[in-house]
């Protein structure tokens, strides 16, 4: 049918462009995020790039339900505007016709959704957690990052160098300031390197600096000049790799281990397919404008539904996570809801084909006028 593959590829045009812009956003966000987690030395610098492709994994299946939903807001509230939904009631034809392209253009989405959300998600999840726990797990000179204060593991030690190497085993411009037992040590060296002794433990032996010992607050301060010191760094730590959040496991784990925790986060993941297919259906009958307002006001109650729709999930979410509902009793409500919204908005527009309708006066009227105009000598 004609008007099926005109509106498919109106749709498609759209949705392209509605991806896009959202992609572009969250990308935008996130690298200024990560980049301020790597300037302050809580991630690597150089999984700067991973992490941000994981993170947009993870954000994905959200970007590609407000893709569809605002891609069908998008083009039915156009044909109301352009008064082509005019010219469809008047013809006697339904807006449940609009059920049918509608979801030929949505399914691809839905089912990438319910793909991301099961399988690429919690994967992207485990990578995510993994880089930063090796990165906390890192010898603490390895942690360093030029030009920034930089907090031990153990938490009693700060470390401060003007530069790293690249394979981060020379730094110069050290600052190490250690507090143990109610004392203060404070090192300055020019250079140093990072070796293994014959424990097979990490130290840094530093060259051409000053050692400052003595309790805070008292006046009694050692100094000490050397030419070679060797600070012990201890041993890399293992990464662990159990104990982790119920987002970076997989599906199969959630279903092996029920709690409440775990079924919540199942309860988020079904949640977003779902999310995706109501929404394309309440998007229709939800773009109805007058032809002769703008469609600001429609657009930002569409945005306010969405909102107010991914809210609710969030506390049936909620609840289960805290044993306040079961997840038999929570999956369902809140897409029943707004699936029963869609349908009676489906029932109200229906009565569009009554010749009392004011869309069909309005085109009666305009008709006439025009019949008027032509009839003039």
């Amino acid at each position: 049918m004609i008007f099926q593959r005109a509106l498919r590829r109106e749709l498609l045009s759209t949705a392209g462009a509605v991806f896009t812009t959202l992609f572009t956003i969250v990308i935008t966000v996130m690298l200024i995020k990560i980049l301020g987690q790597a300037a302050g030395g809580k991630v690597s610098s150089q999984d700067v790039v991973a992490l941000i492709g994981f993170q947009a994994l993870n954000y994905l299946p959200v970007i590609l339900i407000l893709t569809g939903f605002i891609s069908v807001l998008l083009v039915v509230t156009r044909s109301y505007q352009d008064s082509e939904m005019v010219v469809w009631f008047a013809a006697g034809l339904s807006l449940t016709r609009w059920i049918k392209p509608v979801l030929g253009f949505g399914w691809p989405l839905i089912l990438l959704t319910g793909l991301l959300s099961f399988i690429a998600t919690p994967w992207a999840n485990v990578q995510s957690a993994a880089f930063v726990e090796r990165f906390e797990k890192r010898e603490d000179i390895a942690r360093v990052s030029p030009g920034n204060f930089q907090e031990s593991a153990a938490a009693n030690r700060v470390f401060f160098v003007e530069g790293l190497s690249n394979d981060s085993t020379r730094v110069r411009n050290i600052f190490v300031s250690t507090y143990k037992d109610g004392k203060n040590s404070i090192v300055v060296a020019k250079e140093g390197e990072r070796l293994l002794d014959t424990d097979g433990e990490t130290v840094v032996q530093m060259s051409k600096g000053r050692r400052y010992d003595g309790m805070p607050g008292q006046a009694d301060f050692q100094m000490v000049e050397f030419d070679r010191y060797s600070l012990l760094m201890g041993q890399q730590l293992p990464i662990a790799v159990n104990d982790r959040p119920a987002r970076a496991l997989t599906t199969m784990t959630l279903l092996e281990n029920r709690n409440a925790v775990n079924m919540s986060e199942l309860l988020w993941r079904l949640s977003l397919p779902l999310m995706g297919f109501t929404l394309m259906l309440l998007a229709v009958p939800l773009s109805f404008v007058n032809p002769r307002a703008g469609r600001s006001i429609g657009l930002i109650v569409a945005l306010l539904s969405y909102v107010i729709y991914n809210s609710t999930v969030g506390i049936f979410q909620a609840s289960v996570s805290q044993e306040k509902l079961s997840f038999m009793a929570a999956w369902w409500p809140a897409h029943a809801g707004v699936l029963a919204v869609a349908i009676a908005m489906y029932f109200w527009r229906l009565k569009v084909n009554s010749r009392y309708h004011p869309l069909l006066l309005w085109a009666h009227f305009r008709c006439a006028i025009a019949f008027r105009k032509g009839a003039r000598p």
